[in-house]
């Protein structure tokens, strides 16, 4: 009895997803703005690759849910783990650290590329996806990384967003450390400081009332779920509240920082004021007010990882999910100063400071926008109706190219209508047929097929009139670049 062979099962890994022609078209147009105002800032392309040693990317983030699966990975031929990157940064450390002595400094680099989270996927929460970072190592200037506040500013505008649109929020690592020691908390005490920073960053889902229940003895949800909570003493709670919540709303740089300081305590508090006292003099000095970067005391990142200023460029606009249900759409861009990352590698503390656009996230809210979308030449499609002359079909498809023409000779085996079919499947503004009598003529039919698709809404099935209707006109052989062209820009038009 013969077996049948076993088949795989055609299916995407969780957490994982195809892309068509449209999206990738928008990344790429959006990538290149990006690129573009990274570049006018002095900013180099570097590539690293996407696999490391495992043990070089560090502490990497793993999903609470799975501790021990932060990373995709595998050993190699010499039993050596290696593991896909999960950011930039880390490659980036150890590219430094590789090459510090032969390096300008400061050194400044950009890099897009795909990272991967061995995470619990979820609705909008992929397991791939597209970061584009610039940094700045060597430098512990606060400059440094007012400079990167004001680009990400310039980008977020150069990708379309108006101002009011998104604002660039901005906390310290030293803020956060000078408002414990004020209230008590101390910093060998590892796991009451975890419980208050991951209480302050749910000030924007709970609201003040959730973060006071959290920082005291603890929270009963709606499904009657209790938390646990710091177990400050009122005082504490009280000034941590006055942190991240004042009762004024202050975005005057230099009200707001006078504020915070008769708040935070110690050595790290004082470092705070200063260090953010003077990005955001720099800011004021360049242009950059409130409308476009403000103080947030609320912001709480990677705190094993960063060691001064954090920061997170937020949309200010009503989001939809692909329920079409409105949401808190959360940081499209983030970053901050980690000025340890490096020592890891050669024990030497090395400043640095970083941006990262969640390119992915953010193209999906511009593509719903529709301010990024696919480039507008279109495709040409050269219908090959004699097999025998399918070389001049060929041949015009290149003289089309190198006018600057995207243009496609059909090579399947089907005819006339069937073709059609296809260049409408394929989204052509412009079909061409060359069939004896053209050819005898030296003309060629060209059919604007965009045209059509506009007179196509009254007849109904496009396809039909893609067949029937004679939106056509004959042009000779020897003009076809330059009518083409004048038919593509009236369409731009």
């Amino acid at each position: 009895m013969n077996k049948q062979p076993t088949r795989p099962r055609a299916r995407l890994p969780r957490g994982f997803r195809d892309r068509g022609p449209d999206e990738i078209a928008a990344e790429r147009k959006m990538l290149d703005a990006i690129r573009r105002v990274y570049e006018s800032y002095g900013f180099d392309a570097l590539e690293t690759p996407s696999l490391e040693y495992t043990d070089a990317l560090g502490k990497f983030l793993p999903d609470v849910d799975r501790p021990n699966e932060g990373v995709f990975s595998f050993q190699d031929e010499d039993e050596q783990w290696l593991s896909l990157r999960y950011d930039l940064t880390a490659p980036l450390a150890r590219y430094v650290a590789e090459n510090f002595q032969n390096m300008p400094k400061p050194f400044r680099r950009y890099q897009v590329g795909q990272v991967w989270r061995n995470e619990k996927p979820g609705p909008g929460r992929y397991r791939e996806f597209t970061q584009f970072d610039a940094d700045t190592v060597g430098s512990a200037s606060p400059s440094a990384d007012a400079e990167l506040l004001m680009m990400l500013a310039d980008t977020l505008e150069a990708l379309g967003l108006a101002r009011g649109e998104y604002l660039v929020k901005v906390n310290s690592r030293n803020l956060l450390d000078g408002v414990l020691e004020a209230a008590g908390v101390s910093l060998a005490d590892a796991e009451k400081r975890g419980t208050v920073l991951r209480t302050i960053d749910k000030m924007d889902r709970l609201g003040a009332r959730g973060v006071r229940a959290l920082l005291g003895e603890g929270r009963k949800d709606e499904s009657g779920d209790v938390t646990k909570g710091a177990n400050l003493s009122p005082d504490a709670i009280e000034r941590i509240l006055e942190f991240v919540a004042p009762e004024k709303d202050e975005n005057d740089f230099a009200l707001r920082l006078a504020a915070l300081s008769g708040i935070v305590a110690g050595a790290s508090g004082e470092k705070g004021i200063a260090e953010l006292s003077a990005i955001f003099r720099m800011l004021t000095d360049c242009g950059y007010g409130p409308d476009r970067i403000q103080i947030d005391t609320g912001i709480v990142r990677g705190l094993d990882y960063y060691t001064g200023p954090v920061f997170e460029a937020q949309l200010t606009f009503p989001v939809a999910n692909e329920a079409g249900e409105t949401i808190v759409f959360g940081s499209v861009g983030s970053g901050g100063r980690y000025d340890d990352l490096v020592a890891r590698f050669t024990g030497q503390t090395v400043p640095a400071c970083g941006v990262s656009i969640g390119v992915s996230r953010l193209l999906s809210v511009l593509r719903a926008r529709e301010q990024v979308s696919e480039p507008a030449e279109k495709l040409v499609m050269i219908l090959v109706l004699d097999k025998a002359e399918a070389a001049a079909s060929f041949k015009l498809a290149q003289e089309l190219r190198e006018a600057g023409f995207r243009a496609e000779a059909y090579t399947g085996e089907s005819g006339m209508k069937a073709q059609m079919k296809y260049a409408d499947r394929r989204g052509a503004a412009i079909a061409i047929i060359e069939g004896s009598d053209e050819r005898a003529r030296g003309e060629l039919t060209v059919k604007d097929l965009v045209l059509g698709a506009e007179l196509a809404k009254s007849v109904g099935d496009r396809a039909e009139w893609v067949k029937e209707q004679p939106a056509q006109v004959s042009v000779a052989r020897a003009n076809i670049a330059a009518s083409l062209r004048t038919i593509m820009d009236a369409r731009k038009g």
